[in-house]
């Protein structure tokens, strides 16, 4: 069986609330068979029809081009972020490089966010630096003053909104309308969002990123990203490149992080609640010097949170006050529900210190004591709080 092609790569808007059309994207009985669910179908070498398919330009000729596994998840993806296309990676990682990869240039220039996921930074400085492209890192604030950044070489402008660990908020719609006026390729990484509560490519920026390993698949046990742009000619590079990478998502991790999508807008409304109620309390909490959540009123990015998003998640941060490591590391070992790990989007909450891996250049947050990034899970809040009490307890 053949995927049915273009499903995913260009598709027909459906209808319906965002619940209804993820409940019944890639669904068509071409991908199905006939069940609710697609087919997981396995494949590297595909049997073409005739000889004058072999090299018919579209074809599915090989499996490392995807299968019907893939374009039921690409077309469910395309719903969530408000997309006409949508390119797959093995990897949040791969997701965010792979538009570098394809855009920029040797010996050119490129902008990146001072507060972008550290992986994302480290690929920026170790590897293209390596390839002759120059990069420079920008206030996350700066809003439309980024114009004044962009050069006659300047190809590709990469931003993360909001910081996945400091939390600002970029002026999406200044800094798309900055890029598309230079011929820049815009890019952002929206992964903090979901996909349900902020849309990148409406508010004018060429590419959104998801590093669909977090909330979209949303069980911990999947490695996975996604591109998606409105624009074909945009697409076509994305697609030649993840080609050319040789870069392929196993049909497996496609149905798996579908499986997931269904149900993601109902989890990203319970962990934005459940984050807001934890947050709140630990704004009052004695040992707490400052919550960083931009849905909270009092966040400076409140009211660009405000103007282009319709919801929050559940990751944020705090700045507790001013301890030594060995105390900070004591309050993150006595969390019982808390578990410590570097991803988020899961089921389980989760909590790092995020001190070690500020790697900032150019805007240096002002935080009044040691950084902690909490991710919450699904569940009851008031336990989460308790959790939070007694481990507090151990900062003295």
């Amino acid at each position: 069986m053949a995927p049915a092609r273009g499903k995913g790569s260009k598709r027909t808007p459906a209808k319906g609330n965002l619940s209804t059309r993820v409940s019944h994207a890639g669904r068509d009985r071409s991908l199905t068979h006939g069940g609710v669910n697609p087919v997981v179908q396995r494949a590297s070498t595909v049997i073409v029809e005739s000889a004058a398919k072999l090299f018919e330009p579209g074809g599915w000729t090989y499996g490392r081009h995807g299968t019907a596994t893939h374009e039921a998840l690409k077309e469910a993806l395309c719903e969530i972020e408000g997309s006409s296309h949508c390119a797959l990676a093995p990897s949040g990682l791969m997701a965010c490089i792979i538009p570098f990869l394809a855009f920029a240039k040797h010996g050119g220039h490129v902008l990146v966010g001072d507060n972008v996921y550290g992986p994302t930074r480290r690929f920026v400085d170790r590897m293209l630096k390596r390839w002759g492209v120059e990069v420079t890192y920008f206030d996350p604030e700066i809003s439309a003053g980024i114009a004044e950044l962009i050069r006659a070489d300047t190809s590709v402008l990469f931003v993360e909104s909001p910081g996945s660990m400091t939390f600002e908020v970029a002026d999406a719609p200044a800094m798309a309308a900055a890029a598309r006026a230079a011929g820049v390729i815009s890019v952002m990484d929206n992964t903090w969002s979901g996909g349900v509560f902020h849309k990148p490519l409406a508010l004018g920026f060429d590419i959104s990123v998801q590093a669909n390993t977090k909330y979209v698949s949303g069980g911990a046990d999947i490695l996975n990203g996604a591109m998606h742009t409105n624009t074909e000619d945009v697409f076509t590079q994305l697609k030649d490149t993840v080609a050319d990478l040789g870069s392929n998502v196993a049909p497996d991790d496609a149905y798996a992080v579908l499986r997931g999508a269904r149900s993601l807008p109902l989890r990203m409304n319970q962990h934005e609640k459940a984050a807001l109620i934890v947050a709140r309390w630990l704004k009052n909490h004695p040992s707490v010097q400052r919550v960083l959540h931009p849905a909270l009123e009092d966040d400076p990015g409140h009211a660009l949170w405000k103007r282009d998003f319709t919801g929050s998640s559940g990751l944020f941060s705090i700045a507790v006050k001013k301890a030594p490591t060995e105390q900070v590391h004591a309050f993150l070992d006595a969390l019982e529900l808390f578990s410590l790990g570097f991803s988020y989007g899961g089921f389980e909450s989760l909590a790092i210190h995020c001190d070690p891996q500020l790697k900032r250049t150019v805007s240096k947050p002002d935080l009044p004591g040691p950084l902690i990034r909490l991710s919450v899970g699904l569940e009851d809040p008031a336990d989460l709080i308790a959790d939070l009490e007694q481990a507090l307890a151990k900062l003295g």
